[in-house]
């Protein structure tokens, strides 16, 4: 078992940045590669940004690339989401995920079937 923990969501304006955090506790955090998710009022949960057990690899959904940013710290277990130039469309609760999937880009596919998932922070953007 993995458990999952996010923080780091609140109000911002667009434009602002902020970044999120995922701790992990557990099985081992390196032996899993990580993923954010999110999901906006009224939609479905939609694939955000992955990342490879050694860091080595990271993947973007189109809407989010160029802005949003994921990193992990293994011996933290520990994985981030920077997010600039935040949009009011950015506005949903995000989630971090785990899984050893073969592909990173995987996780795009994957969603919901994902192994382990935290409760989420919310994240909202005022225009």
């Amino acid at each position: 078992q993995v458990q999952l923990v996010e923080s780091g969501g609140g109000l911002v304006q667009a434009g602002d940045s902020l970044r999120l955090s995922c701790v992990a506790s557990g099985r081992a955090f390196s032996d899993y590669h990580m993923g954010w998710f999110r999901q906006a009022p009224g939609k479905e949960r939609e694939f955000v940004a992955a990342i490879s057990w050694i860091g080595s690899s990271t993947y973007y959904a189109d809407s989010v690339k160029g802005r949003l940013i994921i990193s992990r710290d293994n011996a933290k277990n520990a994985v981030d989401l920077q997010m600039n130039s935040l949009k009011p469309e950015d506005t949903a609760v995000y989630y971090c995920a785990a899984d050893r999937v073969t592909f990173i880009q995987d996780m795009a596919i994957k969603g919901r079937r994902m192994a382990y998932w935290g409760k989420g922070t919310l994240v909202t953007v005022s225009s």
